[in-house]
C-alpha cells in the first residue's frame, strides 16, 4: 500500500504568547506533522498583510494546514490569503471585525489603545509577588510560563492591528472553534464556530484533551461528528 503523504499542521499562538502553548496537542504521526510558529518583529508601521506574508516564509511545505489561536488567527486568516492552504483553522479568535467585542470597537474609535502601557509586560515577575489569592498566584504563573514576547515594539503593534482589524467576511472555509466561556472574545459575537462547552479564551491549554481527540477530524472534515455547533 502506497504511503499517504504527511499533512503539514502550522500552529500560530496567540498575542504575545510563544507556541509551547501547543505543548500537549496531539496528532498521529503517521498522518501529520506539527510545526510552531514564533512571532517575529514587526518593521515600523508594517501592515498586517505585509507581516503575514513574511511569516509565510517560515512555512516550508506545500498545502499546508494553518492553526491559529486568538491574534493568532486573525494573523493566518492573512497568511491564507498569501499562499495555498488545506485548511485554516482559528482557535478563541475572530472571523471578522463584526465579531470584536464592543471594547475593542469602542478603543478603534477613540484611539484608547494607543495609551496602554505596554511597557508593564516586562514585569510579570512583580505581579507573581504581590498578587493574592490562589486562582490569581496561577493565572500569573500561566501568563509567566506562555507570555514571553514583551518587546514593546511587537505589543504595541500587534494590539493596534487586533483592534483595528478591518476584514468583513470570513475566508472561504474556515473552521472557527470557540469556547462559550471566551472572556475576551465573547461567545455572544460569535457566528458559525464549533462549540466547546465550558472552553475559556486558554482553552488551547486548559482543554488539551478535547483538542486531541477532535483535532484530526476536524482538520480532515472541517467538522466533528455531533457537533454542538452556534448558527
Amino acid at each position: 500500500m502506497e504511503e499517504r503523504p504527511l499533512i503539514h499542521v502550522y500552529c500560530m499562538p496567540g498575542l504575545a504568547a510563544n507556541p509551547t502553548i501547543f505543548e500537549k496537542i496531539e496528532l498521529p504521526g503517521d498522518r501529520f506533522q506539527i510545526h510552531w510558529l514564533d512571532w517575529i518583529l514587526p518593521k515600523p508601521k508594517e501592515s498586517l498583510r505585509d507581516y503575514s506574508s513574511r511569516m509565510c516564509k517560515r512555512v516550508k511545505h506545500k498545502d499546508p494546514v494553518l492553526i491559529g489561536v486568538s491574534f493568532g488567527g486573525v494573523v493566518v486568516e492573512e497568511m491564507a490569503q498569501c499562499i495555498k492552504v488545506k485548511r485554516v483553522i482559528i482557535i478563541s479568535s475572530v472571523k471578522t471585525e463584526k465579531e470584536l467585542p464592543r471594547r475593542m470597537r469602542l478603543a478603534r474609535f477613540t484611539g484608547l489603545f494607543k495609551i496602554l502601557p505596554t511597557s508593564l509586560a516586562r514585569h510579570v515577575d512583580v505581579f507573581e509577588n504581590i498578587v493574592v489569592g490562589d486562582f490569581a498566584k496561577k493565572r500569573v504563573k500561566l501568563y509567566k510560563k506562555y507570555l514571553s514576547i514583551t518587546d514593546t515594539r511587537y505589543l504595541d503593534w500587534a494590539i493596534e492591528k487586533m483592534v483595528c482589524w478591518d476584514r468583513k467576511e470570513p475566508i472561504p472555509g474556515i473552521v472557527h472553534i470557540h469556547g462559550d466561556k471566551d472572556e475576551i472574545f465573547p461567545y455572544k459575537y460569535i457566528d458559525g464556530c464549533i462549540t466547546v462547552p465550558g472552553g475559556t479564551h486558554i482553552m488551547i491549554i486548559n482543554r488539551f484533551r478535547w483538542f486531541n481527540e477532535h483535532l484530526e477530524e476536524i482538520i480532515l472534515t472541517g467538522k466533528i461528528n455531533k457537533e454542538e455547533k452556534k448558527d
